[in-house]
């Protein structure tokens, strides 16, 4: 069991500052990156990351807004004291045992839980152990349980 997903298409992009890390593994196509900073995180451009679109701050507040953790960041070099309205790492929800578990209903799109999160299949076996996983609503992905993205393509629409 793995907690992380990895693919040959994962993608980093710098801009000397930071470093943005993209597992198209794990993105449910929810289109927050693009939504909110276009000059950045443009699908319809290749690379479709463009790391001189926007200041470092404001990278990091998209990045920081994914829901599956498919766009991550780290700084380059060790930072003593990051700007106050950005953290130095994106936090992972539930490291500390006290926090509760959340569950995001995303609009038109999966159920998002992060916390500490084991999956047991319907024969009683342990599936995987993980810190965030996005669940399948609209019945057609490919990897169900988990959202894969095609919500987004038949057009699914939640009540």
């Amino acid at each position: 069991m793995s907690s992380d997903y990895t693919g040959k298409n994962d993608r980093e992009y710098s801009n000397g500052e930071i470093t943005v890390f993209w597992k198209p593994s794990k993105c449910i196509h929810v289109a927050t990156c693009y939504r909110e900073l276009i000059d950045v995180f443009n699908p319809a451009k290749r690379p479709w990351v463009n790391m001189n679109g926007a200041s470092t701050e404001e990278i990091i507040r998209v990045v920081n807004l994914c829901p599956t953790d498919a766009l991550t960041f780290r700084w380059n070099k060790e930072k003593s004291t990051p700007p106050e309205e950005v953290s130095s790492e994106k936090e992972h929800a539930n490291t500390d045992k006290d926090k509760p578990t959340e569950i995001k209903i995303m609009k038109d799109g999966p159920l998002v839980v992060k916390g500490n999160i084991k999956i047991i299949g319907s024969e009683g076996e342990e599936l995987r152990q993980m810190k965030m996983a996005s669940f399948c609503r609209c019945g057609k992905s490919g990897k169900m349980p988990f959202c894969d993205g095609t919500h987004r393509r038949i057009g699914f629409e939640s009540e």
